[in-house]
């Protein structure tokens, strides 16, 4: 499929309907192709975020309270 610039614009739906019927859309501007717009592959990653490997991966870690951070920060400012 071919779509101009005003074509992004006002017939946004025409061009999202045809990625989902896996095709191609080509952007011209002025007559002359500018970029191409891909469909996504389905890879079937639909999964929940919560069993990616690196969800939760600094859960062990204990950071220091954002009171324990702040006096650190200003520990020496009086000592003088």
């Amino acid at each position: 499929m071919n779509a101009s610039i005003i074509d992004l614009r006002y017939k946004t739906s025409d061009i999202l309907a045809a990625l989902d019927n896996r095709e191609h859309v080509t952007i011209l501007y002025h007559g002359k192709p500018k970029g191409t717009i891909i469909p996504l592959e389905e890879t079937g990653a639909t999964g929940k975020i919560c069993n990616h490997a690196f969800f939760g991966m600094h859960a062990a870690v204990q950071e220091p309270s954002v009171e324990a951070v702040m006096e650190q920060l200003r520990g020496n400012r009086y000592d003088l």
